[in-house]
């Protein structure tokens, strides 16, 4: 754990309570948590004796929801289930519910946990709408298949980095194992399949941005370092004290800070477009924000802690406008959703090769061909050099020229080979799948009595953030995984995000094409247990 994101919180775990039970009453507008005993441990459980959801415009639920309802009791919350016979003694307390209430339960076990159905997924027929292959798609992702404390893993914390198919992992192997060299260089054979391939990724990626060229292409670590350059190359030869950088409240620390430091070192001004309640950008202000001396605007995609998508090609028209240059931090968009940098008509674009089932320590910066001449270069050293004198350098051409020494080759191969697999699966294929999830899970957290949803954005992607009053969230998030459930906690390097909505940290799920719903019905009943221990 990073020591300024949760102030070296260690707090005593307490074990998490027996599931809490529920009983709906019919002018509650939300269930009543009061926690019980369990039962012991069945050696099989017979649901006979359980009522099944049902769906009031279709009738019973379809036996593939109802098989994945039967599997997530069965194999994550069996402990805790009543045994059928004596629920069936308790069926003079169910009779007090009001019909109307229970047909609104989507998932009503039988044994008191109610996730009550919602409107938006009511008709939404999972199965038609999603056309990924859920089996084969995580029979990619090995990690996956293992247990933490216990209970199968599950990966929320997407936001942060994705875990990487087979098709990256084996390809990295095979790479290190018959073609290593450095590139460019060599005049052998492996130093000749080495470049390809580096190469060969950089055209890989450039075709999944849309860009025009190879050469608009530069590899950097990540999307940080590539924000780095931008900021550190642009703002020292361009910026003048009085002048003014434009960034957003919803941005990123790695959006925020290098632009902080060269505008202080240049004495120079950081403005930031502000955000509504709802986590959504307020961009009438971007007009009022931009004077004369407005130099560069540099905003994130992607929210990643509300998921608030941003209308960028707004704020790039309103910043051209004005002849102002535009950097898009795309770390959490490019996962998530189709992007065409020429259609954007951004001048940078920039991304992580972890963020998209790629390797860490690799990433990328789009720019225009002039944008890219504008800026000089950032480090010295080989391979970005045309000719070099005791007196004097004369550098080589964008891309190159950014590259100094040895590149990560391995890495920029691996990024190829996740754009592969993306591509394979298909973009807008991931997006529907996410979006499905996202909207299930925030639908099916809202209704949890003691947690709230922080910010509500009009166009989002696969985030959810959310607190639990009384509780920190790291210690929630170490609750979850206890449950296998692995969360983001903390304040994502987000803070004047969260702030302008009135928190320090929240807990954040985050889907990927690999995670399901099942996934999504565990950490719904995880976070009603939780909330039940502080009853």
């Amino acid at each position: 754990m990073y020591g300024n994101e949760l102030d070296n919180f260690r707090p005593d775990i307490p074990e998490l309570g027996q599931i809490p039970q529920f009983r709906f009453d019919a002018d509650a507008p939300v269930p009543d948590v009061s926690p019980v005993q369990a039962q012991p441990p069945q050696p099989e459980l017979d649901f006979g004796g359980f009522n099944m959801p049902q769906i009031p415009l279709t009738g019973e639920l379809s036996e593939v929801d109802a098989e994945l309802f039967r599997n997530v009791v069965a194999k994550y919350f069996s402990d805790d289930i009543e045994q059928p016979t004596q629920q069936s003694q308790s069926s003079d307390k169910q009779d007090d519910v009001q019909p109307d209430r229970r047909k609104c339960m989507l998932k009503d076990n039988g044994f008191g946990i109610g996730i009550p159905e919602t409107e938006l997924v009511r008709n939404l027929h999972y199965e038609e709408a999603d056309t990924i292959d859920q089996t084969e798609i995580r029979k990619q992702f090995p990690i996956l298949d293992q247990k933490v404390n216990g209970k199968d893993l599950v990966w929320f914390d997407n936001g942060a980095s994705t875990q990487k198919p087979l098709r990256v992992i084996d390809g990295l192997s095979h790479f290190y194992k018959t073609d290593y060299s450095n590139i460019h260089r060599g005049a052998h054979t492996l130093a000749a399949r080495a470049t390809d391939q580096y190469e060969g990724a950089r055209e890989k990626v450039a075709r999944f941005i849309n860009a025009p060229s190879v050469d608009n292409i530069v590899f950097v670590r990540g999307t940080t370092e590539g924000i780095n350059l931008v900021a550190q190359t642009f703002g020292r030869k361009y910026l003048l004290e009085g002048d003014n950088v434009i960034v957003s409240t919803l941005d990123h620390h790695a959006n925020i800070v290098p632009w902080q430091q060269v505008c202080k070192e240049r004495k120079a001004e950081l403005r930031a477009i502000p955000i509504d309640r709802n986590g959504d950008l307020i961009l009438p202000e971007l007009e009022r924000l931009i004077t004369p001396r407005t130099k560069f605007i540099s905003v994130g995609h992607v929210n990643n802690t509300f998921g608030t998508i941003n209308d960028v090609k707004s704020i790039i028209q309103i910043a051209h406008s004005h002849n102002i240059p535009v950097l898009i931090d795309g770390a959490q968009s490019v996962a998530h959703t189709k992007i065409d940098v020429q259609d954007m008509d951004c001048d940078y674009f920039v991304f992580s090769g972890h963020k998209i089932y790629g390797p860490s320590g690799i990433g990328v910066v789009y720019g225009k061909k002039e944008a890219l001449a504008l800026l000089p270069p950032w480090q010295g050293g080989g391979n970005m050099i045309k000719d070099v004198t005791i007196e004097r350098t004369e550098f080589n051409e964008p891309p190159a020229c950014f590259e100094a020494g040895t590149p990560n080759i391995a890495d920029a191969i691996g990024l190829g080979y996740a754009l592969d697999f993306v591509n394979s699966v298909g973009i807008e294929n991931i997006e529907r799948h996410e979006h499905d999830l996202t909207e299930y899970a925030r639908q099916q957290i809202a209704l949890i009595p003691g947690i709230t949803l922080i910010g509500n954005p009009k166009n989002r992607v696969s985030v959810v953030s959310l607190d639990i009053p009384g509780i920190p969230a790291p210690q929630v998030g170490q609750m979850l995984d206890k449950e296998g459930i692995a969360v983001r906690a903390g304040h994502h390097c987000a803070q004047p995000a969260l702030r302008a909505l009135g928190y320090e940290m929240s807990v954040r799920p985050t889907f990927a094409v690999y995670n399901t719903r099942e996934e999504i019905d565990r950490l719904v009943i995880a976070l009603r247990k939780i909330v039940g221990t502080t009853k």
